[in-house]
């Protein structure tokens, strides 16, 4: 019911095709761009076993059977409580902010199961679909992620009006499933087992039944794919410099499907543009707590890089170092605050489940994500310009220069200069670097872009209670009501 670390390397040792910088990737789990992720996946994978973790990553149903908490289906408040618990003691074990790793993306299958009576509107076989694969998630374990956005191409045109294949869509039916064709991005794709795959555009070639509407579970270990990958940031300077940028980096790839089969048993929704606008609208109402989550952690990393740094040159006692450091703690507890009022006010879903308050909830998401570059600036501040001039560690173990750089980077008995290298490493690492640049980009557009984001809140804001309000403190009349 529960994997092992050394079962899912071995799972992916499936022969895929996998490219990056130039060259074919025989073993995705030594490759040096890719083993550090891989390795911090597979150390998940080993927490749920080891008496420290299993209780806070995992539980046991009424049969006996142990799953992973992270893709339990939620239908209370104390399930999201065990969630919280479970991604804050990975992140806790790993020292690190990892997105995706499995329990943000499987929300996202939980909302098309919401959507069963609209699966069903064109064939039952779906809404089945997604209940056994929602439940074989629950029992085998996989790594689950998510594909979602396409290359694109000219989004001034319908998709028929171009190259056909810039968007995902089906090419065949067979008695087997549906040929695919087409390609999307995905981070994490090229080391996990399955994706849940489904459209972005809302413009399905004005068709009713058009053929880019389509979603389906897509196994990994599937013939004719190609997985084609950003140049990781492992591997490019040494970890003592770049400490985050050598362990935590979740490399993307540009998934190519040539004429993949999809088998029906696979296929949630074909042909059917309500269910693709459906997923579309609610694809976070799960997903995207998992996901500012996460950003609750980077808060924490800002906050604790900031404070060493002025702690240790005592410029914590000035007011307007203070001030700085009030305001990342209230953009901590901001994120903080929406992520507790979410599961407090959290509300039955039209599945059955219980998902987190949603007008809470992406409000979070809004605050976590449009302030997230202001509070990286601020950081920066408060780490002063030495992050971005101070030498590499090679340059302090070094005989000749290494004993100026003793000298003039030590502070006092408690800030020796190694330990100040150290933070200032990590502090460029966290706010300067190109691994540093890339998160920030990843976390404006991983759960859709920002405009989404804000579409997101104006759909779930109940706007009623402030109009009843001024309706009544204005005197205004009954007919202005829903205008």
């Amino acid at each position: 019911m529960i994997r092992t670390g050394r079962q899912y390397l071995d799972s992916i040792r499936d022969g895929r095709r996998i490219w990056v910088n130039g060259e074919r990737v025989n073993d995705v789990t030594t490759h040096p761009m890719f083993r550090p992720i891989v390795n911090i996946r597979a150390r998940i994978y080993d927490m749920q076993h080891e008496d420290a973790f299993r209780d806070r990553m995992t539980y046991v149903d009424g049969e006996g059977n142990r799953s992973a908490i992270g893709l339990k289906l939620p239908e209370t408040r104390q399930d999201w409580d065990d969630k919280r618990l479970s991604t804050d003691t990975v992140l806790n074990e790993v020292g690190g902010v990892v997105t995706r790793v499995g329990d943000e993306t499987i929300g996202e299958m939980w909302s098309l199961y919401d959507g069963q009576d609209l699966l069903n509107e064109v064939d039952p076989r779906f809404a089945q679909n997604i209940r056994n694969h929602v439940a074989r998630a629950i029992y085998a374990d996989p790594f689950h992620v998510s594909a979602n956005t396409d290359p694109k191409g000219d989004r001034s045109k319908r998709p028929q009006d171009q190259d056909p294949d810039m968007l995902l869509h089906v090419v065949k039916e067979t008695d087997a499933g549906i040929i695919v064709r087409g390609a999307k991005y995905e981070t994490a794709a090229a080391y996990a087992n399955q994706a849940f795959t489904k459209p972005t555009i809302a413009n399905w070639g004005d068709s009713a039944l058009s053929d880019y509407a389509v979603g389906f579970v897509c196994d990994f270990s599937s013939p004719n794919l190609k997985f084609i990958c950003r140049t990781g940031f492992a591997g490019r300077a040494p970890e003592t410099d770049y400490p985050l940028s050598n362990r935590f980096d979740e490399v993307e790839a540009l998934v190519v499907f040539d004429d993949v089969l999809i088998p029906w048993e696979n296929v949630l929704f074909y042909r059917h543009t309500k269910a693709a606008t459906f997923i579309r609208a609610t694809l976070h109402r799960y997903s995207a707590f998992a996901f500012v989550q996460r950003n609750l952690k980077l808060a924490d990393m800002m906050i604790g890089t900031a404070l060493f740094n002025v702690r240790q040159t005592g410029l914590d006692r000035q007011q307007a170092v203070q001030e700085k450091l009030a305001r990342l703690a209230c953009y901590r507890e901001g994120i903080n605050a929406h992520l507790t009022a979410a599961i407090a006010m959290a509300e039955p879903s039209p599945g059955g489940l219980l998902m987190p308050n949603q007008s809470l909830l992406m409000s979070g998401r809004v605050l976590a994500c449009s302030q997230l570059h202001e509070m990286m600036h601020l950081t920066r501040e408060l780490c002063g310009g030495q992050i971005c001039v101070t030498p590499d560690a090679a340059a302090f173990a070094d005989p000749e220069t290494g004993p100026w750089l003793q000298k003039f980077y030590t502070i006092n008995e408690n800030w020796v200069a190694d330990d100040r290298r150290r933070l200032l490493a990590y502090a460029r690492d966290l706010l300067n670097s190109d691994y540093a640049g890339h998160r920030l980009t990843f976390q404006l557009f991983a759960q859709s872009p920002p405009f989404a984001h804000l579409a997101a809140v104006y759909r779930n804001f109940d706007w009623n209670p402030s109009l009843d309000f001024v309706k009544k403190s204005a005197g205004l009349s009954d007919a202005v009501v829903g205008k």
